[in-house]
């Protein structure tokens, strides 16, 4: 592997990397790179209450009623004022997405339980539970070799 850096202040940045095939590693380097001054905390909604929530410490992000929540290690659910498709832009590598309606801290997963009908669900480290869309397993199972 060769690396390369150019410095010069009068420039467009732009990165390029020429790689045999897509890996999570080079999926981590691409967020890493698009993240662009994003921060490890986000503004969650709790009544009356505004707390700024560590991303580490998020056990998912989950739409429930056209809104979207973050599952806080406290099992709170705390309401974020963005889209579940803007998140997925912006999080780090460990969130990935488990079903059209959650992104799932990866970290945080202790368990998949799977079901009589086949369904398999995320346990977190908090006890919540999230169910792993087939698609979405099929996809995780593929890249991760579960």
């Amino acid at each position: 592997m060769i690396f390369k850096l150019n410095v010069d202040k009068g420039c467009r940045e732009e990165i390029i990397a020429n790689v045999h095939e897509r890996t999570p590693l080079i999926d981590e380097i691409e967020r890493l790179v698009l993240r662009d001054g994003v921060t490890d905390q986000i503004p969650g909604y709790l009544d009356d209450e505004i707390r700024m929530l560590e991303l580490r410490e998020i056990e998912c992000f989950v739409v429930e009623n056209e809104k979207t929540f973050a599952v806080f290690s406290n099992r709170k659910k705390y309401l974020v004022r963005r889209r579940l498709y803007e998140l997925e832009e912006s999080l780090p590598g460990n969130y990935e997405k488990i079903s059209k309606s959650a992104i799932a801290n990866w970290k945080r997963i202790v368990k998949f339980k799977v079901q009589l009908s086949g369904a398999v669900d995320a346990v977190f480290k908090s006890g919540y539970v999230e169910c792993i869309s087939r698609r979405c397993f099929a996809e995780l199972k593929r890249r991760y070799g579960l």
